[in-house]
C-alpha cells in the first residue's frame, strides 16, 4: 500500500501524520510531498520512507497512490497561501486514491466539524481510517 502525505508551510501536520502512521505499525510505503523544501524536510523527520518537493511529484504520486492524506487545503487551488497550485489540487482531486483530509478551519469551515477537537485528535482519527 502506498500512502502519500501532502503538506505545505512548515510541514508540521504532515510530520505528525507520518509519526502516527509509523506508531500504529501500518504496513505501507509512506511518501511525503512538501509544497516547499522546509515542509518536505520536516515530514521526513517524522520517519517517511521517501520524500519529494513541488508540483510535479504531487501529480505523479497522485496517479498510483492508494491513499492520499493531508490538510483539507490539498484539494483547493491556491490554498495554503498559494502553495497549492491548481494542477496539484486537480491531481489530488482526480486521483483514484482514497483521500483522507484533516479539517483546518482557517480559510474553510467544514459544517459538522467538532471545533472542540484539536488537530492531534483529527490526525489520530484520519490515520485510524487507513
Amino acid at each position: 500500500m502506498k500512502v502519500v502525505v501532502i503538506d505545505g508551510q512548515g510541514g508540521n501536520i504532515g510530520k505528525r501524520i507520518v509519526e502516527e502512521i509509523k506508531a500504529n505499525g501500518i504496513q505501507s510505503e509512506v511518501m511525503v510531498i512538501g509544497t516547499n523544501s522546509t515542509a518536505t524536510a520536516t515530514m521526513m523527520k517524522g520517519g517517511a520512507d521517501i520524500g519529494a518537493t513541488g508540483e510535479n511529484p504531487v501529480v505523479l504520486a497522485s496517479r498510483d497512490a492508494d491513499i492520499i492524506i493531508g490538510p483539507i487545503g490539498i484539494i483547493m487551488a491556491d490554498s495554503m497561501y498559494g502553495e497549492i497550485t491548481p494542477k496539484m489540487a486537480e491531481s489530488v482531486g482526480a486521483s483514484k486514491a482514497r483521500k483522507i483530509l484533516i479539517p483546518i478551519n482557517k480559510c474553510v469551515t467544514v459544517a459538522g466539524v467538532d471545533e472542540s477537537r484539536t488537530i492531534s485528535d483529527y490526525i489520530k482519527i484520519a490515520v485510524s481510517r487507513i
